[in-house]
């Protein structure tokens, strides 16, 4: 599902325009990464976790060369399925 195919969704479920219901969810989305960016975490009962972890420096190496090189540190934001969520996918088991 893209953004636009949400956006639709929730413009039905809501009797909202698309319009209407793009602000709503561009809300949504720029308070996650807001929340995020922060360095809070983002929990949503039910549907799962929004948090960030930081990923230490490491060894890699160049694909095309091969040669040694070091991927600096950075952080990455993760997402943590609910069980309700896990339940759903799987067809009501958890």
């Amino acid at each position: 599902m893209r953004k636009q195919e949400l956006v639709r969704r929730v413009a039905g479920e809501t009797g909202q325009t698309e319009s209407q219901a793009t602000t709503a969810v561009n809300a949504v989305f720029a308070a996650i990464e807001e929340t995020l960016a922060n360095g809070d975490e983002v929990n949503i009962s039910g549907f799962g976790s929004f948090k960030v972890v930081e990923r230490a420096s490491r060894e890699g190496r160049n694909p095309q060369t091969g040669a040694p090189m070091t991927i600096a540190a950075r952080k990455s934001p993760t997402f943590s399925p609910g069980t309700q969520l896990k339940r759903s996918v799987n067809g009501g088991e958890a």
